[in-house]
């Protein structure tokens, strides 16, 4: 994820996906003119990454030339197009082949159009690198497309916002939630993951999503999801992932305007961190890190013996149980701790000291998420 200005923008279309649509808009160009030589007109700003790669690849003899027109501001396409600098060369009797960036209402077009009615072309045609169909709304000929988006502002390969992201090598698409700070939050029996929880979502204004209170509310209410992961339970039998994950998926909707949410309890297994990642990305957003309170076993056993003394806990009052619980943690994270580390998002913050210096060291971790 990127930030241009005040807005955030998610990785869309990759260098070499862009590489391939070019080089076949070469190839269906190159077919189409055979042996003459066609005028490449590039639409500027927008198009000098286009037509500068579109050139290199192109197999035959060719002449290149700009106009420029101003057709955006901000992040909206603007129904006024400005001429700012028109053509200086006769092109009487020529083929012409404008290389446009992106082609969304078509009101760019219209204005190409205008300026060549008069030039006395032998043939205009238009390639477009991208063009968003929904957003189309005039009944110009598009002769080569090279990739179909969708109607959202996108940036990189000479597209801009206000001036930044055309020199991306990639193309980013505008996130319709803007910056949104999602974490899962591990910590052993002891590390005093509850409090630091609590102190978390306060700081930072997040949603704080217990996969444990989430199958009470739902069991004890018997909604749909709850009275279905009661009849496994029931037959002793694990709950689906799916299950787990739609109940997950409607506490995120009830909470749809959150600036973010720390994810407890879950996932637990490396299907569950992709079932995970998948539900934020059909939000939009992404899980930034995996925060795991790390703490000596000894530290957690004398801290759980001594909360036995007051908890009434059973599980806390006896020393190879506890030990049992902390070992069955270290086993089902260790494969979590891969995964996270694999997308470099791991995050390790030592669980030893004061509940104040523990929080101090979690918020230098998500302040630099």
């Amino acid at each position: 994820m990127i930030k241009l200005h005040d807005l955030y923008f998610k990785p869309f279309i990759s260098e070499k996906e862009i590489d391939t649509a070019v080089q076949r808009l070469v190839d269906e160009v190159a077919n189409d003119i055979n042996d003459e030589i066609p005028v490449f007109v590039g639409v500027l700003n927008g198009s000098f990454m286009f037509v500068s790669d579109f050139v290199k690849k192109y197999p035959n003899p060719c002449e290149v030339t700009f106009i420029k027109l101003a057709s955006y501001e901000g992040v909206k396409s603007t129904e006024d197009i400005e001429r700012l600098i028109g053509l200086t060369q006769d092109l009487s009797g020529r083929t012409v082949v404008i290389l446009e960036d992106i082609i969304d209402t078509g009101n760019t077009l219209e204005e190409i159009h205008r300026i060549f009615k008069n030039e006395n072309v032998k043939e205009l045609k238009i390639a477009t690198l991208f063009h968003k169909p929904e957003a189309y709304k005039k009944d110009f000929k598009l002769h080569y497309i090279g990739i179909n988006v969708p109607k959202k502002f996108i940036v990189g390969y000479g597209l801009d916002y206000d001036g930044l992201g055309r020199d991306l090598p990639e193309v980013y698409q505008l996130k319709t939630t803007q910056h949104m700070t999602n974490f899962v939050l591990f910590g052993p029996p002891g590390a005093g993951k509850g409090t630091q929880a609590d102190f978390l979502k306060e700081t930072y204004n997040l949603v704080h999503i217990s996969t444990g209170d989430v199958f009470r509310y739902n069991i004890k209410n018997e909604t749909a999801l709850g009275m279905l992961a009661k009849s496994f339970m029931d037959k002793g039998e694990l709950v689906p992932d799916q299950v787990t994950i739609d109940m997950l998926n409607s506490e995120v909707e009830k909470n749809a305007g959150a600036n973010g949410f720390i994810f407890d309890g879950f996932p637990r297994t490396t299907a569950q961190a992709k079932a995970l990642d998948e539900l934020m990305e059909s939000k939009d957003s992404q899980i930034d890190a995996m925060i795991a309170l790390e703490v000596d076993d000894e530290v957690l056993v004398e801290r759980l013996l001594g909360r036995g003394k007051t908890s009434g806990r059973p599980d806390d009052a006896d020393e190879q149980i506890i030990r049992n619980r902390i070992n069955e943690y270290y086993k089902k994270t260790a494969i979590l701790k891969d995964y996270y580390m694999a997308q470099d998002k791991y995050c390790g913050v030592d669980g030893v000291g004061s509940i104040s210096e523990i929080t101090e060291r979690l918020n230098k971790v998500i302040d630099a998420l």
